[in-house]
């Protein structure tokens, strides 16, 4: 008797599966092909949407037309793109961090930035954006925030988070302030761990609250919550993403947001505290979340939902309600055309903001001579990313201009000039640390003393938080390259090869 083959039936429609809104993930060897399964499941379930996880331009906008074809409702279709659609997307153009751009001083940059990724999102299909982070930058000690954050005072803040929105949202994208209440005062990852915040009412409701009251002055379509604890707003503890006290009488009653609340994933362990996602989802929507990020496995998570709405621990005409604003919103959205695509001068510009926010410290920095020789030293190692720019596109980058550069292990007799270490060191999700390795300082301290026994100057090139760099306490000639996405290695590569005035 053989085993049966025959494919699982197809699961039913639910009429509650709008809240949720599940990651396809693409990976470099299959692309989204591994999503399939969970692609055919969603749809006949009915979800509200899907969160897009990197990606190639091509395949994205493929899979975004498919998914809006096959439903049976508009979906939205959202996508973090902090950094520009490059961040996630291959091809698409990268930016440089938010904390980079506002660094600048200069509003209309910051709106460009906005308009271009928004405009390079829906001719993707991608129509809504999960940025900007509203967090303020309060903390050295802060794992997860550093550069995504707009600044630290909540006052200049505020308005920049405002100017985003607008922009954004000018060009048919939905935006989205995060993560609410404010999450700059986390001293712990909310991916690996529960977040406590201290902090009086009163002090956040003066500085952590103002850029997400400025975010829904200027009509922001969505809130994400914070997976964090805020005594003071409600004493029981639980994280603001599952508090009734913080979404519903601070965010919906006394600052009057009607629009769109979405909750964080859920799968992440500082909501969850051990629960499976399936009740922390039916925890969130109960609490006064419109939709659910990555809600784990979508049966049982349907399953939960109508077993709560069974026992009356959840009401149904909320959920209507929320299916209200999530239909209104992905009617709103303009739909993927080429009326405003970005240009070839839009992609350039990008290349250009990168440039204008490199710092050099501690300069100038020396004149490359015919060879560059390159030690790239990586403090990020432990963290897993399936699609990790790849460490060595500034040397690629300066190869493709002509110029002779070689990744090497120590400086060697091949070239005289200065040698450059490349420092790769950000705070990142899943990395829980804020200081560096003693292995990156060992190796950054081993490569400079080699070059000085060749009598070589040296050039730290840091790709990540300006902060994490400085750590290392060097003198040598510095460029603070804000993060090691490509358009920022690239910008990197084209410093080192600029003539000195």
């Amino acid at each position: 008797m053989t085993e049966s083959t025959a494919s699982p039936a197809t699961p039913a429609p639910r009429e509650i599966a709008h809240v949720l809104i599940p990651v396809l993930r693409w990976t470099p060897e299959d692309g989204f092909a591994s999503a399939r399964p969970l692609i055919e499941e969603a749809l006949a379930l009915g979800v509200g949407g899907f969160l897009l996880t990197g990606g190639e331009q091509d395949a994205v906008r493929t899979l975004a037309k498919e998914l809006q074809r096959r439903s049976r409702m508009p979906l939205l279709i959202a996508a973090d793109f902090e950094r520009g659609a490059g961040q996630q997307v291959r091809g698409a153009t990268g930016l440089p961090p938010l904390a980079a751009i506002a660094a600048l001083n200069d509003l209309e940059s910051l709106r460009r930035a906005a308009r271009l990724t928004a405009r390079e999102a829906r001719t993707m299909g991608v129509n809504w954006n999960l940025a900007p982070v509203g967090d303020l930058d309060l903390s050295d000690d802060n794992p997860i925030i550093g550069t995504r954050a707009l600044g630290r005072d909540a006052r200049a803040v505020a308005p920049v988070v405002a100017a985003w929105v607008e922009a954004c949202q000018a060009e048919g994208v939905l935006g989205c302030a995060k993560h609410f209440p404010g999450l700059g005062r986390a001293l712990t990852d909310p991916h690996v761990a529960r977040v406590d915040i201290g902090a009086t009412a009163d002090l956040l409701k003066e500085s952590d609250l103002l850029p997400f009251r400025a975010a829904i002055g200027a009509g922001v379509a969505s809130i994400m919550t914070a997976h964090a604890s805020y005594a003071a707003l409600d004493p029981s503890g639980v994280p603001a993403t599952v508090s009734r006290e913080i979404l519903q009488w601070l965010l919906r009653q006394q600052l009057k947001f009607d629009q769109l609340i979405v909750a964080d994933a859920v799968t992440m362990a500082g909501v969850g505290e051990g629960r499976a996602p399936a009740e922390t989802t039916v925890l969130a929507l109960r609490a006064g979340c419109d939709l659910v990020l990555d809600p784990g496995a979508l049966e049982a998570a349907c399953t939960a939902i109508e077993a709560a709405l069974a026992e009356g621990t959840l009401d149904k005409d909320r959920l209507r309600l929320s299916a209200r604003r999530r239909l209104k919103w992905a009617q709103w959205a303009s739909p993927p055309n080429d009326w405003r695509r970005p240009s070839g001068a839009d992609a350039a510009w990008g290349g250009l903001l990168a440039e204008r926010v490199l710092l050099v410290e501690h300069g100038p920095v020396p004149p490359a001579g015919t060879v560059t020789e390159i030690g790239i030293v990586d403090d990020d190692v432990e963290v897993a990313e399936p699609d990790r720019v790849p460490r060595t596109v500034m040397v690629e980058g300066m190869r493709l201009a002509g110029h002779d550069a070689r990744v090497v292990e120590s400086p060697t007799p091949a070239s005289g000039s200065p040698f450059v270490i490349a420092v790769f060191a950000d705070y990142l999700p899943g990395k829980s640390r804020t200081t560096l390795l003693e292995e990156t300082r060992r190796t950054v301290a081993r490569l400079i003393q080699e070059a000085g026994a060749r009598q070589r100057s040296v050039v730290l090139v840091g790709f990540g938080d300006p902060r994490l760099i400085r750590q290392l306490g060097r003198a040598e000639p510095t460029i603070q390259a804000w993060s090691g996405d490509r358009v920022m290695q690239l910008a990197a590569g084209r410093m080192l090869l600029k003539k000195p005035r």
